[in-house]
This record gives structure tokens, C-alpha cells and sequence, in this order.
């Protein structure tokens, strides 16, 4: 089973950010998975389970929000064990005044920012691995 990338320098020069279509969003709901909603991200947390979901999903279900997100997948594999991808990431996006939040699947990292300047983080974490080659 490949584990993925661990050499920060390799990470960031190849993370090939890719934004996702659609608009996502964070929610909660306290009694479960409701039927029919397929989330991307689904949280376990003592005060109900946290879903990102498609924004016209969570609107058809009725679900409240407050943040509406663009949704970046890091293309790189990176290793669950890496050190540093995530705080360069972050880094970078804060000194441009982007909230980040980061989830990480088994393969890649995925971000989810502002949705309304998600172009721009894409541009931002692009240079980045321009910086970083």
C-alpha cells in the first residue's frame, strides 16, 4: 500500500491544487445521516455529526449554515505522517486573509475557503508550488 509523499519541498512544489466544482457547505444534524444526502466530509462529534455537502443539497434538505465554501483538492498524495504541508498551506492562505479548513483523506488533502475567493487561493497555493520547485 503506498503511504504517499512525506518530503515537504515535493509536497508543496507538487500539491497541483484543483478546485472542485460547486458550492459546499458545513452543517450539523444531531439523529444521523439523513437519507438521500451524499456529504463529502462527514465529522463524529459529541454534539451531533458535522456534514460538507453540497450547498443545493443541504438547501433541498432543509439544513441551516453559515459558510459557503470552494472546495480545493491538493493533488499530491501526501503521507497521513508528512510534517509541514498543511501549515505552509495555511500560512500562505491567512497572509492573503483566507480562512482554511483542512480535511485529509488517505490520498490528498482537500481545503475548503471562502467560495467567493476560491479562484484566488487556487492562484495563491499555485505560486506557492512555483516557490517551492
Amino acid at each position: 500500500m503506498d503511504n504517499g509523499e512525506t518530503d515537504l519541498r515535493k509536497l508543496l512544489s507538487g500539491m497541483r491544487p484543483e478546485l472542485n466544482p460547486g458550492r459546499y457547505v458545513f452543517t450539523t444534524v444531531a439523529d444521523g445521516l439523513p437519507p438521500g444526502l451524499s456529504p463529502v466530509v462527514t465529522v463524529a462529534e459529541p454534539e451531533g455529526l458535522t456534514l460538507v455537502l453540497e450547498q443545493r443539497a443541504a438547501d433541498a434538505a432543509g439544513l441551516a449554515y453559515a459558510y459557503v465554501a470552494g472546495w480545493i483538492t491538493l493533488r499530491i498524495h501526501s503521507a497521513l505522517a508528512a510534517v509541514g504541508l498543511t501549515a505552509a498551506v495555511a500560512e500562505r492562505l491567512a497572509a492573503a486573509g483566507l480562512s482554511c479548513n483542512v480535511v485529509a483523506g488517505y490520498h490528498h488533502d482537500h481545503l475548503f475557503v471562502p467560495h467567493e475567493r476560491a479562484a484566488e487561493a487556487v492562484e495563491l497555493l499555485e505560486d506557492l508550488a512555483r516557490r517551492s520547485a
